[in-house]
């Protein structure tokens, strides 16, 4: 081989090693593109939610009063306690009143030989007279004698019925089943009958709430609801996250406010409803739900899968060359993490899963696809005996 030859071979392989390498450094060079979870929006068919808030109010609220004037003997309860219908809350001294019975008593038992001896000399009157031997006077003396004993009977009959009733009332009894107050009046005090305020109770059986539905909103959404169709409603108390507590509307008012244009409802939450044990108590601010009857379709994304600008809300889609776009939303009800859009999105768009955290609009990215998660996330009310999804909302 000659020496150009060899050259020129050298030279050759020269350029095409040193070709090869600055494509490898282009190729290095390029950045590369972001990955992103992306996922396909869901449309589901959910009902719409109205929120309220309002304080539980008890069906019973007694403020105990004695029937009887006397002093307080002894207290036979724990405050704060749970008591029943007819249990003995406070004891007076009773011995005044057993005094009056007793004297009654004796009182009856003397009227009552009157009676008699008024009985036998009527009956003698009526003897006399077949004989003439007693005159008509006398016989009508008699016979008045006897309605007089009669009625003086009955008189002191009754009044020991009521001085009975005296000395029932000396033990003061719960009149309805609930939770028990502190004694307002200790023992040895001395009260007064309807005046004197010992405790007060409150059912625990059921809680009312009631709230305001507004005229525009109840005929949109409620309009065919009456108090017999119960209505269901979720409640939540202070300082939970979840709403644990079910029940229904059992009271519509029969007109609306016409100052405020708004609509009295009542719910009420009864025991066999709730599957916690966290008490209701009387008093308690409480957020209610109210699930619209009307069911529609609607796009639903993830909660984070929303951006704010300014005043508007948005979400990032993303097209057929795997580039994001920015997409204005008008967003819905809230479904555990999960939120409604009612315009801009519509079915089969691609949406960042996880928002405009890390990635913007106009940008390539590549996309790895994931599914929404639906677990354990009721868009439609349950039935009241669902407490499995009840405490999802």
């Amino acid at each position: 081989m000659s020496k150009k030859l060899i050259i020129a071979t050298f030279i050759t392989i020269s350029l095409a090693i040193t070709g090869c390498t600055d494509e490898s450094t282009n190729a290095s060079a390029q950045p590369s593109l972001q990955a992103i979870d992306v996922a396909e929006v869901l449309v589901k068919p959910v009902q719409s939610w109205h929120t309220y808030t309002t304080r539980l109010e008890s069906p019973q609220e007694v403020a105990l009063m004695p029937r009887v004037s006397g002093v307080i003997d002894s207290i036979e309860f724990n405050e704060g306690d749970i008591v029943k219908k007819g249990d003995v809350l406070f004891q007076l001294d009773n011995r005044p009143f057993v005094a009056v019975v007793a004297s009654l008593e004796a009182q009856i038992d003397s009227a009552q030989a009157a009676l008699d001896q008024a009985k036998s000399e009527d009956k003698r009157a009526a003897r006399l007279m077949e004989r003439k031997a007693i005159s008509t006077e006398q016989a009508q003396a008699r016979t008045s004698t006897l309605r007089q004993r009669e009625a003086q009977l009955a008189a002191l009959q009754a009044q020991l019925v009521s001085a009975k009733l005296d000395v029932e009332f000396t033990s003061v009894v719960s009149p309805i089943d609930g939770i028990i107050s502190r004694a307002n009046i200790t023992r040895g005090n001395n009260i007064l009958a309807g005046q004197s305020i010992l405790t007060s109770i409150v059912s625990n059986q059921a809680m009312y709430a009631y709230f305001d539905v507004d005229e525009r909103t109840w005929n949109s959404s409620f309009n065919d609801v009456t108090a017999t169709s119960k209505q269901q409603v979720v409640m939540q108390k202070v300082g939970q996250k979840a709403f644990t507590h079910d029940g229904y509307i059992n009271f519509i008012d029969n007109r609306i406010n016409a100052s405020t244009g708004t609509l009295r409802v009542r719910a009420i939450f009864e025991g066999e409803h709730n599957e916690t044990n966290d008490q209701l108590r009387a008093g308690s601010f409480a957020r209610i739900k109210l699930a619209a009857n009307a069911i529609t379709k609607q796009v639903i994304v993830p909660e984070r899968a929303i951006g704010t600008d300014l005043n508007n809300r948005f979400v990032l889609t993303l097209d057929k060359n795997n580039v994001l776009a920015y997409k204005l939303v008008e967003i819905g009800e809230r479904y555990g993490k999960l939120r409604a859009i009612t315009a801009g999105l519509s079915e089969g768009d691609i949406i960042a899963v996880n928002g405009p955290a890390r990635v913007g609009p106009g940008m390539p990215v590549t996309p790895n696809t994931v599914t929404i998660d639906t677990t354990d996330i009721a868009f439609t009310l349950p039935s009241i005996d669902d407490a499995s999804l009840v405490a999802k909302y």
